[in-house]
């Protein structure tokens, strides 16, 4: 019976390889995260303001192209049942106006949807970290680029390898 209560104290002690070193990834992963020093409370608001002030004319932006290719009163779009247009080449050229409008609209609404991802990195703490080496952007960078996630340097080395 003492073999048995002692065989039981070493297999309850043993540890998994595998569940130890994802326990110590983990804590390094969160021990990294916490110990950078980011943008203070006055620089966040900063930027919080720039990417709202985006945001707000963005949609903005995308209300005027919305308008633009689509009838609001019936909500068709413009020139589907057009009756001036006889021409085909009259139609070709609106269909290829609201194409483009709707790559503009489509392009719009992704840059919306970086800016609301950047505004989460803020709510996080973790806007203004490059996502490649983890230093800190600089201010003027994200100033201009509110949406930046990379700092200047690992940008250009990402795109002088395209």
């Amino acid at each position: 019976m003492a073999k048995r209560a002692t065989n039981k104290k070493k297999t309850q002690t043993k540890k998994s390889p595998v569940k130890s070193a994802a326990k110590t990834k983990k804590k390094t992963a969160v021990s990294r995260k916490s110990s950078r020093k980011g943008y203070s409370k006055k620089d966040l608001d900063h930027f919080r303001n720039i990417i709202l002030e985006q945001k707000k004319e963005i949609m903005e932006e995308i209300a005027t192209l919305r308008e633009s290719i689509m009838d609001t009163s019936t909500g068709e779009y413009t020139g589907e049942n057009s009756s001036y247009s006889i021409h085909m080449a009259d139609q070709g050229g609106e269909q290829m106006e609201r194409e483009i409008t709707f790559m503009f609209a489509s392009r719009e609404g992704k840059y919306l949807r970086y800016l609301e991802d950047a505004l989460q990195r803020i709510e996080n703490n973790e806007y203004g970290f490059c996502r490649d080496c983890g230093t800190l952007i600089e201010k003027e960078r994200l100033e201009a680029v509110p949406i930046a996630q990379q700092c200047f340097d690992c940008k250009t080395k990402r795109s002088k390898s395209k």
